[in-house]
């Protein structure tokens, strides 16, 4: 395969050029390095390297402009919005810097383009005026304010530009601008030279008339790099602007056309892969590589172009080992370095200039693995024990001085440094990320092999914040930490880490635009999907696509139009050509396959292989987990029986054995996060409390009316006491917290209501016991040791002279959940009959105890249904029957004695498992 650089460079030296004196113009800094490459090929003996530029850099040099950094730019603009708006009307920068960006792109475009700026601000003016939303004759201070923005677009852009010039500086499109207004004086002074343009397609206004100028002076040649079947074809995108620049330039009236090749129609081997996800792609990518079986020497041929910039790690990490060399020319974006994520934590707390902050942020922050290592010492890593002290407080919102009460006094300088709050000042937050960097770096350097890239990243860094410090010292316009994130992130997103290698050797992996004028036998193009390739409409301009057309700036069709010509003019002179796209539609990136992918199989030039790939994934066969009873199982149980079974815990046995096994076995609880919310078991144990408070004193006594009046007066104080016990430092005074609170107090206050409305309809309620707390002997045959049942009845009472067992739920609980048909299902059925099982452990304790006389009514109040009363447990003859037997006999408690024996034996028999259920 012969290149295109290549051939341009054969030709100009089978024309008699010296190359030593030719001025080389080229689409991009890395064509350039190929050009040196070629060149260094097919010269016979050394020479001087002739004059290679980019057109930006080239432009830059007829312009005598100075370029400015997209973030000078934006500073250079404020300073001219904040010199001709009155004080009082001025935005703070983090709101202008939110538009302003628009703006600058739209001032690039149109001096890029050479538009008639007065006529266009004044249209737009004009537009905006005739869509205003107010229908009164007199306008509104909105209406006015939201118009005068539009009437100065003009202005802004005369003192913005009148500042840089003034300065000699400017962005991309003044430069351009300027470069042709000094086109004449620049033919003028520089007649002796030779320039070569090779590589473009889409050309601005401005280049436009640079190179016509300099070819009309013969002072230049020109190479293209496109094919017929594109050019001859009039409704091709990858030939629309070629097509249109042979057809209108004089010059090629009488110079030949260079070059319009026919390399895209010979055979070719396209394979067109349908991947899912980004990962997949990279995984694939690999795969390919893999299958091509190139030789390291060979791989310079070989190119990934990747549709997204994100792709780049998972790619490299997919990269099969064999493949030694490899040359990233794109840079790893330093937003996806892992440092980034860390002062993006740091300046989300920061920003909302708070002494306290949310416990799962701080836990983010210090849990962060580039900081991880500075809480490290030869005593353990002191992180644990700050995370210990906000779980085990229940802190949700804590302060840099909590934080330091518990933790070890060799971190409250680190403590300090990241929470202590910046006081929305720009020059404490810099100050505090330099010390933060110096910390880090300190703690990387104790390590035996201390990690090099991480300390590149930490050295990227430290020069990010050193050019936010200086714009912050030369413009004084950062006023906040608010102001300082944003232009933090602006210079992130430009800002790469370089990676180090051989730019002709080895893989070549890059971005679509970094692969003008450069060819490849093999090429690998990922994410070839709408959206992304081409990107489709976007509306990031305040100028409308009609005014755009009117003034021929470019709109969304030429930009589609620009990653056509990119796409085939890559697959042009290529043998082998992978295209990847991802399967799975994603509204924010990307939708279905390109139209490019379509066009190719609908222009039928070449046989396309399309496949999708979908993942191998492994089927795996859920298979429920079995645990055999061992010695020290036995033994376990055995300690349990002797401390005795709870009717939650067999309960528990019921539902999953399994759970049984990890809780009581295994003595594994669930980890207790901090309890952000008021969760349900608080709420239940604060209203098990205040009762236990209420109802307590009254033991052996009748209840009147008015000692449950007296009681209610005192609801809101024990409640809070109990809420401050079991919620332990967290707030409860606002929010979710507070509804929560208010709940328990009504619930309280209407049990209490409830009871004075049955004692007012002349029922009487005696109270036996609260809190009974009872532990059983059950003497179960086969089992050689003691068992025993152990529980905690909320309340025995009697009414009208009924004993009944109360159980209270802080839940709902419907009276179904408290009646049973069969005997058998008690201990099979968790979701039905799981709290029949408790009330009736309830009953047969106190009535093994001797506390009570059968008969008795056992059931549940449920807190959340309390409008049901009292939910007596029933033995149904049936299921659609509805006559039931609502009083505990000595035979009810027989027939569950038999239940709950059985359900126990099976716990302890050695030779039942413990075997894991399904659970829906």
């Amino acid at each position: 395969m012969s290149s295109f650089i290549k051939s341009v460079l054969l030709d100009l030296k089978d024309k008699g050029n010296n190359i030593e004196e030719l001025f080389f113009i080229l689409p991009s800094k890395r064509a350039g390095v190929f050009l040196k490459h070629h060149l260094s090929k097919i010269i016979d003996s050394p020479i001087f390297a002739p004059h290679i530029l980019s057109i930006e850099e080239f432009v830059e040099e007829m312009s005598g402009l100075k370029s400015l950094s997209n973030t000078d730019t934006l500073f250079q603009l404020y300073k001219s919005y904040a010199k001709v708006t009155p004080k009082e009307s001025q935005e703070p920068f983090e709101t202008f810097s939110s538009w302003a960006h628009i703006l600058i792109q739209d001032f690039n475009e149109i001096d890029r383009y050479l538009g008639n700026q007065d006529a266009i601000f004044d249209y737009l003016k004009a537009i905006k005026e005739l869509d205003h939303w107010s229908l009164e004759a007199e306008k509104t201070e909105l209406v006015k304010s939201y118009l005068k923005f539009w009437k100065q677009l003009k202005t802004y852009y005369k003192v913005f530009t009148d500042n840089l010039l003034n300065d000699k500086k400017g962005y991309q499109g003044l430069i351009y601008r300027e470069a042709v207004e000094n086109l004449e004086s620049y033919i003028e002074s520089n007649a002796h030279k030779t320039h070569v343009f090779l590589g473009f397609n889409a050309l601005n206004t401005c280049e436009y008339l640079i190179m016509q100028g300099l070819l009309q002076s013969e002072l230049a040649h020109i190479y293209w790099d496109i094919d017929k079947t594109f050019l001859q074809d009039n409704i091709h995108d990858a030939g629309l602007f070629i097509r249109q620049y042979k057809a209108k330039w004089n010059y090629f009236k009488t110079h030949p056309f260079n070059w319009a090749t026919s390399f895209y129609s010979e055979r070719k081997n396209i394979q067109v892969i349908g991947v899912p996800k980004l990962v997949g792609q990279a995984k694939y990518i690999g795969q390919i590589l893999e299958n091509l079986s190139i030789d390291n020497s060979d791989l310079k041929n070989t190119a990934i172009v990747l549709g997204e910039e994100n792709l780049l790690i998972p790619v490299l990490n997919s990269i099969p080992k064999q493949i030694s060399k490899i040359n990233v020319t794109m840079g790893l974006p330093l937003k996806f370095v892992p440092l980034a994520s860390l002062f993006d934590l740091l300046f989300s707390i920061h920003k909302k200039n708070t002494d306290k902050y949310y416990f799962r942020e701080l836990i983010d922050i210090i849990s962060h693995p580039s900081i991880y290592s500075i809480f490290e010492s030869e005593y353990g890593n002191y992180l644990n024990e700050i995370s210990s002290h906000i779980q085990k407080s229940n802190l949700v919102y804590l302060s840099a001085e909590e934080l330091k009460k518990n933790a070890h006094k060799d971190v409250h300088n680190i403590v300090d440094l990241m929470f202590n709050s910046w006081g929305n000042n720009p020059k404490t937050a810099l100050n505090r990320c330099f010390d933060l960097i110096y910390l880090i770096k300190i703690a990387y350097g104790s390590y035996e092999k201390p990690n090099s890239l991480e300390l590149e990243y930490l050295y990227r860094f430290y020069t990010l914040f050193n050019q936010l410090s200086e714009l912050n010292i030369n413009h004084n316009y950062i006023g906040s930490i608010e102001s300082l994130y944003k232009v933090y992130k602006d210079l992130l997103q430009t800002e790469t880490l370089d990676f180090k290698g051989e730019p002709l050797e080895g893989l070549q992996i890059m971005g679509m635009l970094e692969s003008r004028a450069l060819d490849f036998e093999t090429v690998i193009i990922s994410s070839v999907n709408e959206g992304i390739l081409p990107s489709g409409k976007t509306n990031n301009s305040f100028i409308p696509f009609d005014v755009k057309l009117q003034n021929e700036l470019p709109t969304y069709k030429e930009k589609d139009a620009v990653y056509t010509y990119h796409f085939y003019r890559l697959i042009q002179r290529a043998k082998n050509v992978y295209i990847l796209y991802n399967t799975e539609i994603d509204a924010l990136k990307g939708g279905e396959k390109s139209r490019f992918i379509t066009q190719m199989e609908v222009e039928d030039i070449h046989k396309i292989n399309h496949t999708i790939v979908s993942p191998d994934v492994p089927v795996v066969e859920k298979k429920l987990k079995q645990i055999s009873k061992s010695e020290d199982i036995l033994l376990r149980l055995k300690e349990l029986t002797s401390k005795g079974f709870s009717p939650s815990s067999l309960t528990n046995y019921v539902r999953n054995p399994i759970d049984f096994y990890y809780e009581k076995i295994l003595s594994i609880k669930e980890f207790e996060d901090v309890e952000e919310n008021i969760a349900a078991n608080t709420l239940g144990s604060v209203i098990h409390n205040t009762l236990e408070d209420f109802y307590k004193p009254f033991e052996g006594k009748i209840l009147s009316i008015e000692n449950l009046k007296k009681l209610k007066l005192n609801i809101k104080r024990t409640v809070t006491k109990y809420f401050k016990e079991l919620y332990k430092d967290g707030d409860f005074n606002s929010g979710r917290n507070l509804i929560v609170f208010e709940i328990a107090q009504r619930y309280i206050s209407n049990f209490i209501n409830s009871e004075i409305e049955q004692l007012k309809a002349g029922n009487q309620i005696k109270i036996i016991a609260v809190e009974a707390d009872e532990k059983v002997d059950l003497n179960i045959e086969n089992i050689p040791y003691p068992i025993y049942l152990t529980g905690k009845v909320d309340r025995i009472d009697e009414f009208n002279g009924i004993t009944r067992i109360i159980d209270y739920k802080s839940g709902r609980v419907d009276q179904s959940k408290v009646e049973i048909v069969n005997w058998a299902d008690i201990t099979t059925d968790y979701d039905k009959y799981s709290k029949s099982f408790q009330v009736l452990c309830y009953a047969y304790m106190m009535h093994q105890k001797k506390k009570i006389e059968l008969p008795v009514e056992a059931g549940i109040i449920s807190f959340k249904n309390l409008n049901e009363g009292f939910l007596k447990f029933g033995i149904k003859e049936s299921t659609r029957s509805q006559k039931k037997n609502q009083l505990i006999t000595e035979e009810t408690l027989n027939s569950f004695e038999v239940e709950l024996k059985k359900l126990i034996t099976e716990i302890c028999d050695p030779s039942i498992d413990f075997i894991e259920k399904e659970l829906d």
